[in-house]
């Protein structure tokens, strides 16, 4: 829920304040994201889970990393520090930001697929929310089978989540951990759309789809899925 603005955290360096500054608004956050390279943490480094500073730092973020530079940036505005988990049978989970706005819900995301981003904050509930991401997360092998929204400023304490320079492991493992809220499909629904994302791979060249309903509540994406 909106609230009013805090300081900015102790520690920020000029550029990251001053970043954090420009960044007043869930679409101005999305759109700074959508410019960044995914991070498809390469050889030789391998996994990473970087905090806000990490973010700024390497130029680049995978979906949990853009999730926590959401939460770090909208908490300076007034925004609370939540997190949307979805589980997955593929064990390939998606976390998203979210947040309300005139007692709507949308999301702020990175993801290497197109439909996996940001949402408009048109949604009643987080549910709601949660159910627009169930459609184009059917890929060869991805089906949601579950959600949960965590406050991460309540769950991590003291835990330095934001700042810190090394990988914030811990926040992975708690959201492993953490109660998640079934979501069921039908079986024909989910077997329906694999085979039409088989089709259109196909037919395109690899190209991924956006052929979805709801686009209208989608946020911008990246400029590479145009």
């Amino acid at each position: 829920m909106r609230k009013t603005s805090r300081p900015f955290f102790p520690g920020l360096s000029t550029r990251e304040r001053r970043l954090i500054a420009r960044l007043r608004t869930p679409l101005a956050v999305q759109r700074y994201l959508n410019h960044l390279p995914y991070n498809t943490e390469p050889a030789p480094h391998g996994a990473t889970l970087r905090s806000f500073r990490g973010v700024v730092a390497h130029g680049c973020a995978h979906c949990l990393e853009a999730a926590l530079f959401a939460a770090v940036v909208l908490e300076a505005h007034g925004f609370a520090a939540l997190v949307l988990s979805f589980e997955s049978i593929d064990q390939l989970d998606h976390v998203i930001y979210v947040y309300r706005s005139k007692g709507r819900w949308g999301s702020i995301a990175r993801s290497r697929d197109p439909g996996l981003h940001g949402r408009l904050p048109v949604f009643a509930t987080p549910r709601a929310l949660a159910l627009s991401y169930v459609d184009p997360y059917v890929d060869y092998t991805g089906r949601v089978t579950g959600y949960a929204v965590v406050d991460l400023a309540k769950e991590m304490g003291d835990y330095d989540w934001r700042l810190s320079r090394n990988n914030v492991w811990k926040v992975e493992r708690m959201l492993l951990d953490y109660p998640h809220r079934r979501i069921a499909t039908s079986d024909a629904r989910f077997k329906r759309l694999k085979r039409r994302y088989h089709a259109y791979r196909k037919a395109n060249e690899g190209k991924k789809p956006l052929y979805y309903r709801g686009r209208e509540r989608w946020a911008p994406i990246p400029p590479e899925f145009g």
